[in-house]
């Protein structure tokens, strides 16, 4: 899943992998197809997107209201699909549906899907379900996060071959214990989370690290020289300053 070797992240340690986090979304309107590209025209192999579920639809967009990246007002759940659609995400982009992002990745790509909102487990399994994408909706390729544990349970009861990475935002007590009981692949945290013992744990328990969000070379440096095994940033040309 995390091989790393191929000509988009020369220079980074085996098994070290850089998430672009909403895209490139240090120089691109977050969460945009034209951040996704960006993302992959920079080297990205992993994306990150946050869905919400409306009218039984993914919608791409990180905040659960309207006006910090659009030109819209409301809670993105009180509205219905044509309007989202109809809104300026930024540079004239359109809030992307779920289904447009998977249509982007090649062989090699990956989509890590954070799930944003109740709801979002049965409309994920049923579009992965029933997408004609192949490789695309490949377990290998997607690796699913949340806040909402409940959500990344009752994926795993519907998608067991789905992997899934709870998101902390402080170090748990019993550490990565409750990750391991819930069938989880990875603990995503925060870099203050991210602890040389907490990271330690997971690996005992045979789970993978990433953190969040990483946007200076000091910040990669500091991941990696804990093991983490990946971080999420806004930067995805940004390599760790220990690389070449």
């Amino acid at each position: 899943m995390y091989r790393v070797g191929t000509d988009r992240q020369q220079g980074l340690p085996e098994e070290f992998t850089i998430f672009a986090h909403r895209g490139a979304s240090g120089y691109e309107p977050e969460n945009t197809l034209r951040s996704f590209r960006r993302a992959m025209a920079m080297g990205a192999r992993w994306l990150e997107l946050d869905v919400y579920a409306v009218a039984g639809a993914l919608v791409v967009i990180h905040d659960a209201t309207l006006e910090r990246t659009t030109n819209g007002r409301g809670y993105v759940m009180d509205q219905t699909l044509a309007y989202l659609r109809s809104l300026d995400a930024g540079k004239g982009e359109k809030i992307p549906l779920l289904e447009e992002v998977l249509a982007m990745l090649g062989p090699g790509d990956g989509l890590n899907i954070e799930l944003k909102g109740p709801a979002t487990a049965v409309p994920l399994a049923a579009l992965l379900a029933a997408s004609p994408q192949g490789a695309r909706t490949d377990p290998e390729q997607l690796l699913v996060s949340s806040f909402n544990y409940e959500e990344l349970i009752a994926l795993r009861r519907l998608r067991p071959d789905l992997r899934i990475a709870p998101l902390v935002t402080a170090v748990p007590r019993g550490y990565a214990r409750f990750a391991e009981e819930m069938g989880a692949y990875a603990v995503h945290g925060t870099l203050k989370a991210a602890t040389e013992k907490f990271i330690a744990d997971a690996h005992r328990r045979g789970l993978k690290f990433h953190a969040f969000t990483a946007n200076t070379r000091k910040d990669m440096d500091i991941m990696l020289a804990r093991g983490a095994d990946g971080v999420f940033t806004d930067y995805p040309d940004l390599r760790p300053g220990l690389c070449p």
